[in-house]
Protein backbone atom coordinates (compact mmCIF):
# COMPACT_ATOMS: atom_id res chain seq x y z
CA UNK A 1 0.00 0.00 0.00
CA UNK A 2 1.30 3.87 -0.81
CA UNK A 3 2.12 5.61 2.50
CA UNK A 4 1.69 9.37 2.83
CA UNK A 5 2.83 11.80 5.67
CA UNK A 6 0.30 14.22 6.11
CA UNK A 7 1.50 17.27 9.33
CA UNK A 8 -1.45 19.62 10.58
CA UNK A 9 -4.13 16.20 10.07
CA UNK A 10 -6.19 16.96 13.34
CA UNK A 11 -8.77 18.96 11.86
CA UNK A 12 -9.52 20.94 8.60
CA UNK A 13 -7.49 20.35 5.62
CA UNK A 14 -5.19 17.54 6.83
CA UNK A 15 -8.15 15.60 8.33
CA UNK A 16 -10.34 15.88 4.87
CA UNK A 17 -7.14 14.28 3.07
CA UNK A 18 -6.37 11.91 5.44
CA UNK A 19 -10.41 11.00 5.08
CA UNK A 20 -9.96 10.81 1.08
CA UNK A 21 -6.32 9.11 0.89
CA UNK A 22 -7.69 6.21 3.49
CA UNK A 23 -10.57 5.17 1.70
CA UNK A 24 -8.46 4.59 -1.31
CA UNK A 25 -6.33 2.13 0.77
CA UNK A 26 -3.71 4.45 1.34
CA UNK A 27 -1.23 3.98 4.86
CA UNK A 28 -1.21 7.37 6.90
CA UNK A 29 1.08 8.88 9.06
CA UNK A 30 -0.80 11.56 10.84
CA UNK A 31 0.51 14.57 12.75
CA UNK A 32 -0.60 17.47 15.18
CA UNK A 33 0.07 19.38 17.91
CA UNK A 34 -3.44 17.94 19.95
CA UNK A 35 -3.18 14.45 20.69
CA UNK A 36 -7.04 13.91 21.25
CA UNK A 37 -8.04 15.06 18.44
CA UNK A 38 -5.42 14.02 16.19
CA UNK A 39 -6.14 10.50 17.93
CA UNK A 40 -9.91 10.61 16.90
CA UNK A 41 -8.66 11.25 13.62
CA UNK A 42 -6.72 8.46 13.41
CA UNK A 43 -9.14 5.72 15.08
CA UNK A 44 -11.62 7.20 12.54
CA UNK A 45 -9.69 5.68 9.81
CA UNK A 46 -10.06 1.86 10.80
CA UNK A 47 -6.51 0.82 11.34
CA UNK A 48 -5.34 2.83 8.05
CA UNK A 49 -3.79 5.45 10.26
CA UNK A 50 -0.60 5.94 12.68
CA UNK A 51 -0.84 9.30 14.69
CA UNK A 52 2.41 10.72 15.58
CA UNK A 53 1.47 14.39 17.90
CA UNK A 54 4.39 17.15 18.38
CA UNK A 55 4.77 20.21 16.58
CA UNK A 56 6.48 20.22 13.32
CA UNK A 57 8.81 23.29 14.60
CA UNK A 58 10.38 20.69 16.60
CA UNK A 59 13.76 18.75 15.28
CA UNK A 60 12.92 15.96 17.64
CA UNK A 61 9.37 15.48 15.97
CA UNK A 62 10.61 15.30 12.61
CA UNK A 63 12.96 12.59 13.66
CA UNK A 64 10.00 10.67 14.83
CA UNK A 65 8.05 11.24 11.51
CA UNK A 66 10.79 9.96 9.69
CA UNK A 67 11.31 6.87 12.24
CA UNK A 68 7.47 5.88 11.53
CA UNK A 69 8.12 6.59 7.57
CA UNK A 70 11.20 4.41 8.00
CA UNK A 71 8.85 1.78 10.39
CA UNK A 72 6.29 1.70 7.31
CA UNK A 73 9.34 0.65 4.88
CA UNK A 74 8.24 3.48 2.30
CA UNK A 75 6.72 7.14 1.64
CA UNK A 76 5.03 8.09 -1.37
CA UNK A 77 3.16 11.51 -0.55
CA UNK A 78 4.40 14.11 2.16
CA UNK A 79 2.20 16.77 2.53
CA UNK A 80 3.05 19.74 4.81
CA UNK A 81 -0.24 20.92 5.87
CA UNK A 82 0.42 22.02 9.32
CA UNK A 83 0.79 26.41 9.78
CA UNK A 84 1.14 28.68 11.86
CA UNK A 85 -1.12 31.77 11.58
CA UNK A 86 0.66 34.03 14.51
CA UNK A 87 -0.82 36.54 17.04
CA UNK A 88 -4.36 37.04 16.69
CA UNK A 89 -6.51 39.35 16.04
CA UNK A 90 -4.20 39.97 12.86
CA UNK A 91 -1.63 42.66 13.88
CA UNK A 92 -0.33 44.77 10.89
CA UNK A 93 3.55 43.96 9.68
CA UNK A 94 4.62 47.37 11.41
CA UNK A 95 3.37 46.23 14.34
CA UNK A 96 4.23 42.30 13.95
CA UNK A 97 7.16 41.78 16.13
CA UNK A 98 10.23 40.03 15.02
CA UNK A 99 10.12 36.99 17.28
CA UNK A 100 6.32 36.47 16.16
CA UNK A 101 7.60 36.53 13.04
CA UNK A 102 10.23 34.05 13.48
CA UNK A 103 7.88 31.87 14.72
CA UNK A 104 5.44 32.18 12.10
CA UNK A 105 8.72 30.88 9.85
CA UNK A 106 9.91 27.97 11.99
CA UNK A 107 6.30 26.51 11.17
CA UNK A 108 5.63 27.54 7.84
CA UNK A 109 8.98 27.46 6.28
CA UNK A 110 11.51 25.80 8.57
CA UNK A 111 9.60 22.54 9.33
CA UNK A 112 8.59 21.71 5.84
CA UNK A 113 12.33 21.98 4.52
CA UNK A 114 13.35 20.15 7.83
CA UNK A 115 10.54 17.26 7.21
CA UNK A 116 11.60 16.70 3.30
CA UNK A 117 15.21 16.56 4.55
CA UNK A 118 14.57 13.87 7.18
CA UNK A 119 12.40 11.52 4.69
CA UNK A 120 14.50 12.71 1.62
CA UNK A 121 16.03 9.19 1.17
CA UNK A 122 12.51 7.43 1.45
CA UNK A 123 11.19 9.81 -1.04
CA UNK A 124 13.95 9.34 -3.64
CA UNK A 125 12.87 5.39 -3.18
CA UNK A 126 9.48 5.81 -4.00
CA UNK A 127 9.58 8.36 -6.75
CA UNK A 128 7.22 10.67 -3.88
CA UNK A 129 5.28 13.46 -4.55
CA UNK A 130 5.83 16.60 -1.96
CA UNK A 131 2.43 19.33 -1.77
CA UNK A 132 2.93 22.23 0.38
CA UNK A 133 0.22 23.88 1.56
CA UNK A 134 0.75 27.83 0.55
CA UNK A 135 -2.07 30.62 0.37
CA UNK A 136 -3.55 33.50 -1.70
CA UNK A 137 -1.49 35.53 0.95
CA UNK A 138 1.81 34.61 -0.92
CA UNK A 139 0.86 36.33 -4.27
CA UNK A 140 -1.48 39.16 -2.76
CA UNK A 141 -1.42 41.62 -0.03
CA UNK A 142 -3.68 41.90 2.69
CA UNK A 143 -3.46 43.77 5.79
CA UNK A 144 -2.73 42.22 9.07
CA UNK A 145 -1.57 39.31 6.94
CA UNK A 146 2.02 40.40 6.21
CA UNK A 147 3.60 37.11 8.06
CA UNK A 148 2.00 34.94 7.11
CA UNK A 149 2.01 35.60 3.67
CA UNK A 150 5.63 36.29 3.79
CA UNK A 151 6.18 32.73 4.94
CA UNK A 152 3.85 31.50 2.70
CA UNK A 153 5.83 32.91 0.03
CA UNK A 154 8.64 31.80 1.20
CA UNK A 155 7.26 28.46 1.49
CA UNK A 156 6.71 28.81 -2.23
CA UNK A 157 10.31 29.80 -2.97
CA UNK A 158 11.45 26.76 -1.21
CA UNK A 159 9.40 24.30 -3.07
CA UNK A 160 10.54 25.73 -6.23
CA UNK A 161 14.02 25.28 -5.58
CA UNK A 162 13.73 22.13 -4.23
CA UNK A 163 12.21 21.21 -7.74
CA UNK A 164 14.97 22.50 -9.29
CA UNK A 165 17.75 20.67 -7.24
CA UNK A 166 15.60 17.24 -7.01
CA UNK A 167 14.20 17.06 -10.50
CA UNK A 168 13.44 13.21 -9.82
CA UNK A 169 10.36 14.33 -7.47
CA UNK A 170 7.27 16.32 -7.99
CA UNK A 171 7.08 19.27 -5.89
CA UNK A 172 3.47 21.17 -5.33
CA UNK A 173 2.81 24.75 -3.35
CA UNK A 174 -0.86 24.46 -3.36
CA UNK A 175 -2.94 27.33 -2.73
CA UNK A 176 -6.22 26.09 -1.30
CA UNK A 177 -8.14 29.15 -1.48
CA UNK A 178 -10.48 30.22 1.35
CA UNK A 179 -11.68 27.67 3.82
CA UNK A 180 -14.31 27.15 6.93
CA UNK A 181 -11.50 25.97 9.20
CA UNK A 182 -10.56 26.62 12.99
CA UNK A 183 -7.69 28.91 11.54
CA UNK A 184 -9.47 31.14 9.31
CA UNK A 185 -11.76 31.39 12.14
CA UNK A 186 -8.85 32.71 14.16
CA UNK A 187 -8.21 35.51 11.74
CA UNK A 188 -11.29 36.71 11.85
CA UNK A 189 -12.62 36.44 15.18
CA UNK A 190 -16.17 37.49 15.77
CA UNK A 191 -17.54 37.06 12.60
CA UNK A 192 -19.12 34.62 10.50
CA UNK A 193 -17.12 32.43 7.74
CA UNK A 194 -20.26 30.17 6.95
CA UNK A 195 -20.12 31.15 3.39
CA UNK A 196 -16.63 29.73 2.99
CA UNK A 197 -16.35 26.05 1.57
CA UNK A 198 -15.46 23.07 3.67
CA UNK A 199 -11.99 22.18 3.24
CA UNK A 200 -13.48 19.00 1.77
CA UNK A 201 -14.31 20.45 -1.29
CA UNK A 202 -10.12 21.30 -2.17
CA UNK A 203 -9.00 17.50 -1.52
CA UNK A 204 -10.46 16.68 -5.43
CA UNK A 205 -7.64 19.10 -5.95
CA UNK A 206 -4.83 17.60 -4.32
CA UNK A 207 -6.50 14.19 -5.55
CA UNK A 208 -5.89 15.60 -8.91
CA UNK A 209 -2.07 16.52 -8.41
CA UNK A 210 -1.48 13.23 -6.69
CA UNK A 211 -3.04 11.08 -9.64
CA UNK A 212 -2.47 13.01 -12.56
CA UNK A 213 1.35 13.90 -11.43
CA UNK A 214 1.42 16.98 -13.37
CA UNK A 215 4.81 19.23 -13.73
CA UNK A 216 6.09 20.66 -10.68
CA UNK A 217 5.13 24.34 -9.73
CA UNK A 218 2.72 26.43 -8.15
CA UNK A 219 -0.99 25.74 -8.49
CA UNK A 220 -4.58 27.36 -7.71
CA UNK A 221 -6.94 24.43 -5.90
CA UNK A 222 -9.62 26.35 -7.95
CA UNK A 223 -7.38 25.56 -11.10
CA UNK A 224 -7.46 21.87 -10.50
CA UNK A 225 -11.03 21.54 -9.44
CA UNK A 226 -11.49 22.90 -13.07
CA UNK A 227 -9.52 20.33 -14.33
CA UNK A 228 -11.59 17.23 -12.30
CA UNK A 229 -15.07 18.78 -13.47
CA UNK A 230 -13.87 19.14 -17.06
CA UNK A 231 -12.46 15.34 -16.88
Amino acid sequence: MPVAVITGASAGLGRALATALAARGWDLILTGRRAGPLATVAAGLGGAATAVTGDVADPAHRAQIAGAASAAGRLDLLVNNASALGPTPLPRLAALTPADLIKIYDTNVAAPLGLVQAVLPLLLRSDAAIVNVSSDAAVEHYPGWGGYGAAKSALDHLTGTLAAEIPELRWYAVDPGDMRTAMHQAAFPGEDISDRPPPETVVPALLRLVDARPASGRYRASSLLAEVAHQ
